[in-house]
């Protein structure tokens, strides 16, 4: 976990920085706008359902997803649609993933690439599910 989360707190505090400041700016420039963007997304990521949380693994995956950008391309009314949509995808296709992350307590290369993998087919998915 603290492999993949490690920007996660640093980007989480520019974001609220951020955030602060633009209540008083008129006008930010795109690369503002981005991180403001990436910022409410991870939010989204980090909210989970009451009563049934992640598993340490799909907690990876969502982190890992919103930290290298896979989710900047949606609006963010779609990001919990979509986390649910992968995790469901990695439980049913990917479960070697799930696997080797909850054996070894290890993001390993092989991992990264089961859930790289993971993130393109299920992105494929959704676009054309919605």
């Amino acid at each position: 976990m603290k492999q993949v989360a490690g920007k996660l707190k640093l980007e989480l505090a520019q974001f609220a920085e951020l955030e602060a400041f633009s209540q008083f700016a008129s006008d930010l420039d795109e690369a503002t706008q981005k991180q403001l963007a990436r910022g409410t997304r991870l939010r989204e990521i980090l909210k989970q359902p009451q009563n049934s949380p992640f598993s340490v693994a799909e907690q990876v995956a969502l982190i890992y997803t919103g930290i290298n950008g896979y989710l900047d391309d949606l609006e963010v009314s779609d990001v919990k649609k979509y986390s649910a949509s992968l995790i469901s995808y990695i439980t049913t296709s990917k479960q070697s993933y799930i696997d080797i992350v909850g054996s070894t307590n290890q993001f390993t290369e092989e991992a990264e690439t089961l859930l790289k993998e993971a993130i393109s087919e299920s992105k494929e998915i959704f676009a054309k599910n919605g």
